[in-house]
């Protein structure tokens, strides 16, 4: 399986999400990218799991799935072109 990206830490710092993603330390307002993750409870929140392939994570205590390549803007190939 080729991975997709190496997330490498996950944590929240108020009102934002902080993930390492292939060595880089990006923020994301929580407001903007899951309401879902917003309403949730800090266990809910800390209890997640990185896809073995880097494509995503999940938080299965909330149901909630975020793609690395969405909260970064990633398009691939022929979609792209269909989106665009």
């Amino acid at each position: 399986m080729r991975r997709r990206h190496d997330v490498s830490d996950l944590h929240f710092d108020g009102d934002e999400m902080v993930l390492t993603i292939d060595g880089h330390v990006r923020r994301f307002k929580i407001r903007d990218i899951s309401s879902v993750l917003l309403n949730a409870t800090t266990r809910e929140r800390n209890t997640y799991e990185v896809s073995p392939s880097g494509y995503g994570v999940h938080w299965p205590l909330i149901d909630e799935d975020l793609s690395i390549d969405g909260l970064l803007g990633v398009t691939h190939g022929k979609r792209a072109a269909r989106l665009a």
